[in-house]
């Protein structure tokens, strides 16, 4: 549909053929066509022209406002919608203090290759230079050019006349590879401007499809070094989602292990038989042993970036090494892998596609192995550490029988955003759910079961990423692994999902303790300082700001709750689990990690 057709009360001149919008009722007709639903922010005077729009547009039943309660948030809640409905992520804020809070949670959709177009106001253009109220252009606080460090695009819009061409090459580039941030910085003045279009029927669905392009002689090679192999592992990133399907058959074909990173969980269900568990942060000792495995004559990693958590802290032996091939849709994840054999660029589901065919013609499926064993019912396919604990009927709960918890009493289409801090460490590593297990993979649209934010690792990314994944989805609870650390920090967006009546299960993980900061002192032998956190009932503050709130401090504290009306209410829980703040989460591998760049810290016992 044109754009000029979604908005009724603008007009064209019949006699030019010109149809003339306001700038911001342009925007909003253009994110109406890609089906965008919602804008995350925090309004103002600069930028009550794009609130004036998405009231029109409300009315008419498209676009509508939500407000977070810090722009930290609101991008978060952009990125966790785009994680979950594989839509862009719009999010926005006045000039100033409401652009510069932004910039981190859109740094962390930039590490994380997220799609998202943030639009911030400007003062005036005439006001440029001349200290107006909360004034960020080039003259000012700069803050197109803080931006330009974590988009991958980056503009003011000085001149009406550049809005739809700056526009469409925006959302057009948060798409390509790499995928990430965009942003738009347009002052108050150009929002509010009529722009005169002759063309106003781009299809940006059209425009946005994604190419199925793969390297023919590549892929040849690759299908070379797979027909001599005899022992096969792939290792999963957090961009195979759209591939599983013929990710897994090719598994089954060739009978490779499987192993994910902490990105890739979740993708793959934890009871498939070839399924080896999480190599890399908080990992498990069943994947990192598949890897070492003198027998594997080759490693196929497949959209990671192999980054310090992702490849077990760099390490040679395992992964980085000349058995690896290397394949992805991003060419800057490739200078991860020098020592690679091969790269394998393109899109990964048709590079997998097109090797099964090849191996269907050349062999007829004579080279089908026999499948791996099903594991046996209620048990996972690799190793936890501290098995004890993770069945341990303690008070105060263990974190590791925490996990458990979650694991057994949420249904099977649960959504688990995992924080960070302590939260990923014991999610990478016990969250297992085991009515999930199925040889199956689970498709959505941009990730499995289990989300995290491991490369920039902004404390209280669940959060907000949590609020939004259920704004874009009602399919099923959506559980919000966080600690108390970061709920002081952005909790406050607990009473959006409280205004929005979304039935998130914020689980928050009490000791009263930045609590990888203070295992990390102890275990570098570092100094014990600066990582107490007063003791606070964080489900008086629920019930304060208007959700329910449930305080668990053993196993049987969970018995009092009914799992099913709080996944169903309307409105969101928190669950204040004080758990033994002396269990060390499993995070050697970072530790290990630390000691290399800093070894005269003490070795580790």
């Amino acid at each position: 549909m044109a754009a000029s057709q979604l908005i009724p009360d603008l007009r064209a001149n019949s006699q030019t053929d010109e149809h003339v919008f306001q700038a911001s009722d342009l925007i909003i007709s253009f994110l109406e066509q890609i089906g965008v639903e919602y804008i995350f922010g925090i309004p103002g005077g600069a930028i009550e022209p794009l609130y004036n729009a998405m009231a029109r547009s409300a009315r008419r039943g498209g676009i509508r406002p939500i407000v977070a309660r810090h722009e930290t948030g609101a991008a978060f809640m952009a990125d966790g919608y785009t994680q979950q409905t594989g839509r862009i992520g719009v999010c926005c804020a006045t000039t100033g203090p409401g652009a510069t809070n932004l910039i981190t949670g859109v740094a962390d959709a930039y590490e994380n290759h997220v799609p998202m177009l943030v639009l911030t106001a400007q003062t005036p253009l005439p006001t440029f230079g001349r200290g107006a109220f909360q004034e960020s252009s080039c003259t000012g606080i700069d803050t197109v050019g803080m931006f330009a460090h974590c988009t991958r695009y980056n503009s003011l819009v000085s001149h009406v006349d550049q809005l739809q061409h700056k526009l469409i090459a925006a959302i057009m580039t948060a798409h390509k590879s790499p995928k990430g941030p965009v942003h738009l910085s347009i002052p108050t003045d150009v929002l509010r401007q009529t722009v005169h279009l002759s063309n106003t029927g781009f299809d940006l669905n059209k425009l946005l499809r994604q190419s199925s392009v793969y390297d023919y002689t590549a892929i040849n090679e690759f299908y070379q070094e797979i027909d001599t192999s005899r022992n096969i592992v792939l290792v999963l990133g957090a961009g195979c989602t759209a591939a599983m399907p013929s990710i897994l058959k090719f598994a089954e074909f060739f009978n490779a292990s499987v192993v994910t990173t902490p990105h890739g969980k979740g993708l793959i269900s934890s009871g498939h038989p070839h399924y080896r568990g999480v190599v890399g942060f908080a990992g498990h000792r069943t994947a990192l042993e598949t890897l070492l495995d003198p027998g594997v004559d080759l490693v196929i990693a497949v959209e990671t970036n192999l980054s310090e958590w992702a490849s077990c802290g760099w390490d040679e032996s395992s992964l980085l090494n000349e058995r690896l091939v290397h394949v992805d849709s991003v060419q800057e994840n490739m200078t991860r892998s020098p020592m690679a054999r091969l790269h394998v660029i393109g899109n990964v589901a048709t590079v997998f596609e097109q090797l099964i065919r090849i191996a269907e013609k050349r062999d007829g499926g004579r080279r089908i192995h026999q499948p791996k064993l099903l594991v046996e019912k209620n048990r996972i396919a690799f190793n936890v550490d501290e098995p004890d604990k993770y069945h341990s009927a303690a008070t105060p709960i263990k974190p590791q029988r925490l996990m458990r918890e979650l694991n057994e009493r949420f249904p099977p289409n649960t959504r688990f955003f995992a924080d960070t801090g302590n939260s990923v460490a014991w999610a990478v590593h016990y969250l297992q759910p085991h009515d999930r297990r199925t040889n199956k993979c689970r498709k959505y649209a941009s990730g499995g079961l289990f989300r995290t934010s491991i490369e920039f690792s902004s404390m209280g990314w669940a959060i907000g990423a949590s609020i939004g994944a259920a704004m874009g989805c009602s399919k099923g609870p959506i559980v919000c692994v966080t600690g108390d650390g970061s709920f002081l920090m952005n909790g406050s967006e607990l009473t959006v999902a409280v205004a929005e009546r979304l039935p998130v299960i914020f689980v928050i993980l009490n000791d009263s303790a930045l609590g990888m900061v203070k295992h990390g002192q102890r275990l570098s032998g570092a100094e014990q300082v600066g990582y107490e956190i007063p003791k606070v009932d964080y489900c008086a503050i629920a019930k304060a700001m208007g959700a329910q709130g449930h305080i668990i401090e053993s196993p049987e504290d969970f018995d009092a709750i009914d799992v099913q009306s709080i996944c169903s209410s309307a409105g969101p829980t928190v669950l204040d689990v004080r758990i033994d703040p002396q269990e060390v989460p499993p995070m050697q591998m970072r530790i290990r990690s630390l000691r290399q760049i800093h070894p005269q810290t003490k070795s580790l016992r």
